[in-house]
């Protein structure tokens, strides 16, 4: 979405202005703080609608973002992150103000929080629920080193429901550590929980006199088991009646809220005591995704992230997602037995309309990518049909399910893997560079790689149709805007086709093995050196005929993969000429052993040498 009606021109925040670091801030006096959110707010709707990128959760958190860093002696007092969809004021306020307009691009800030970017961001995220284990290891560590400091995790509705945020919690409650987690609820849906009663015990709750009192009640009562348990039960169900904290009480925080996320002075206040205080404490705040932009607030999903003022406008091409999606749909027409699961990508992975035609047969798991996939092999198991549609980067959560419950059982499950390949600005957290290298070692599972849309739609049926597992992995955006044809035919398995018969004489004869969409660039390149082009179609099974047959008859093979070059398809093709006993030179290209740092795609292929540019110069220097 691309905002239409954002500022031209840079607002005016003199006081936003002042605030060079969170030192700046505390400064302030309390009744300075909401201008600065309103500035706050104002800046931050201008420059996203620049730069695009997360949007409405930042809004969401302004007068939050306030209250944390004016209560707490950041950086030395540890704030730790979800993922970073809110983290946008959080980086205004601590020295990246100016270059939050290039946030994305490869002269600006990440899209998340980044270690070697700010002492302020205490731990780098991308993968959600992450930050209550990652702040629980810096409370021990404050505590092993004896250095007096609080850490505080903030993390969202959606990120909770991960296991590893109850891991983490219980876990924490074990050590008693102190540690704050910030439960940021922008879903209202205990929006009526928050009144003046729900307040007026939240203060008491988190005020040193109440804590005193219960910890003097508890070192009493101990001594008579019955009338100890009487009284925790007793505080248990008050708690219950006014705030849904049973079950972290259950996991050994003391449970505060829910309170107005965009009330300063609560949360101030409140922020105060709970800093007083010692142990694992949970505090609910609920805010409103889009806060003070009106269309934001209205459809906080259509405004969850902006695409960029320069990004606006012309006409677009479907993209591999929207291939999918159609395809879902189409397929699921044709058999009842399709199931569609999602860990919380139904708007990414083009599941919408899917889960609107069929919600009986649609699943969206939310943040857990290692149920989704044994949910798909449960199904599978008792005659469905599950397709999992996920992205490269989130599958690599849930690998050990893959392998388990899935290959390992020889299970007829689908994996629709999207965002395969470098993704642009989002940065090396989200890259789906890896899943060629983790998916082909893996026994029983068909891997296979789409140059265009339509080969893409052709393969999800392929891979439908096989009795067994499969996976389809295709990258993010457009491809090459090939028209799918809608009459599915399953491919020749591990079969690649030649695109392009090149007719060099000796000694300069190439033939380029592309996988995946590098065929694009492939074709340009061959038509410069007059040279073959393949498109593999297959990492598993690999055409190894295809493949000896290439070597026979050219100088040079090179390999083209928008993978990790390490054990990825080049990999394959250096193992099945070495399987045949076949000497031929190869040249394979791919994503370097480093990471990939977020920029435009351009930028990105060229960073990695998969340009046409490149790989002729390549070529050229291997000739």
């Amino acid at each position: 979405m691309t905002l239409t009606d954002i500022p031209a021109s840079r607002p005016s925040t003199p006081l936003l202005d002042s605030i060079d670091s969170p030192a700046d801030l505390r400064d302030l006096e309390p009744e300075q703080l909401p201008q600065l959110c309103a500035e706050l707010r104002e800046f931050l709707v201008y420059s996203v609608g620049q730069s695009g990128g997360h949007f409405g959760a930042g809004l969401g958190v302004v007068e939050l973002t306030v209250a944390l860093h004016h209560a707490f002696n950041t950086p030395d007092d540890r704030l730790v992150w979800d993922v970073g969809h809110q983290a946008y004021p959080h980086k205004i306020l601590t020295g990246r103000r100016e270059q939050l307009p290039l946030i994305r691009s490869a002269e600006g800030p990440a899209a998340f929080p980044l270690r070697t970017e700010s002492e302020f961001d205490t731990f780098g995220v991308g993968h959600s629920s992450t930050s209550i284990g990652a702040a629980l290891g810096m409370a021990l560590a404050a505590r092993a080193q004896k250095v007096d400091r609080q850490v505080v995790a903030v993390i969202g509705d959606g990120a909770i429901t991960a296991g590893m945020a109850f891991e983490a919690m219980n876990h924490a409650g074990h050590e008693k550590a102190d540690l704050l987690v910030i439960l940021n609820d922008n879903d209202m849906s205990i929006s009526n929980n928050v009144g003046a009663l729900n307040k007026y015990f939240t203060r008491i709750w988190s005020s040193r006199t109440y804590a005193a009192l219960r910890e003097g009640s508890k070192r009493v009562l101990e001594k008579i088991p019955a009338a100890w348990e009487f009284a925790r039960r007793t505080e248990e169900h008050m708690k219950g009646m006014v705030a849904p904290g049973t079950l972290f009480e259950e996991l050994g925080f003391n449970y505060y809220g829910p309170i107005d996320g965009h009330d300063l002075d609560e949360l101030l206040l409140t922020l105060e005591n709970l800093k007083k205080l010692k142990g694992p404490r949970f505090l609910h705040v609920v805010t409103r995704k889009g806060k003070g932009f009106g269309p934001a607030e209205e459809d906080p999903i259509k405004y969850h992230a902006l695409k960029g003022a320069k990004a606006a406008g012309g006409a677009k091409k479907p993209t591999y997602s929207n291939v999918f999606g159609q395809w879902l749909c189409d397929m699921a027409a044709a058999d009842e037995r399709l199931m569609g699961i999602t860990p919380a990508m139904r708007e990414g992975s083009d599941l919408v309309r899917f889960s609107e035609l069929y919600p009986e047969r649609y699943f969206d798991v939310a943040i857990a990518e290692q149920h989704a996939v044994t949910l798909a092999a449960g199904l599978a198991c008792d005659g469905c049909k599950p397709v999992v549609a996920i992205y490269s980067t989130f599958l690599q959560r849930a690998y050990d399910q893959l392998i388990h419950d899935v290959t390992l059982q020889d299970l007829d499950v689908l994996f629709a893997i999207d965002r395969a390949g470098l993704v642009g600005e989002d940065g090396p957290t989200h890259h789906g560079a890896y899943d060629l290298s983790y998916l082909r070692c893996v026994p029983n599972l068909v891997v296979m790689t789409p140059s265009d849309e339509n080969e893409c739609r052709q393969m999800l049926y392929t891979g439908y149709m096989h009795k067994g597992p499969a996976a389809v992995r295709y990258p993010r955006g457009s491809g090459t805007g090939a028209e799918p044809d809608f009459d599915m035919q399953a491919l020749p398995l591990g079969k690649g086709v030649v695109r392009r018969q090149g007719n060099a004489v000796a000694g300069q004869r190439v033939a380029l093995l592309a996988f995946g969409a590098p065929l694009a660039e492939a074709l340009v390149v061959a038509d410069q050196l007059d040279a073959t082009v393949a498109d593999m179609r297959f990492v598993k099974p690999l055409d190894d005929a295809l493949v000896a047959e290439l070597a026979g008859s050219h100088d040079l093979l090179v390999t083209l993969e928008e993978n990790a070059i390490m054990g990825g398809a080049g990999s394959a093709v250096l193992e099945s000429l070495a399987a045949a006993g076949i000497a031929c030179p190869v040249l394979t290209l791919g994503i370097p052993d480093r990471y990939i740092e977020h920029a435009s795609p351009a930028q990105q292929q060229a960073d990695i040498g998969l340009d046409a540019a490149s790989v002729l110069a390549a070529i050229q220097a291997r000739l």
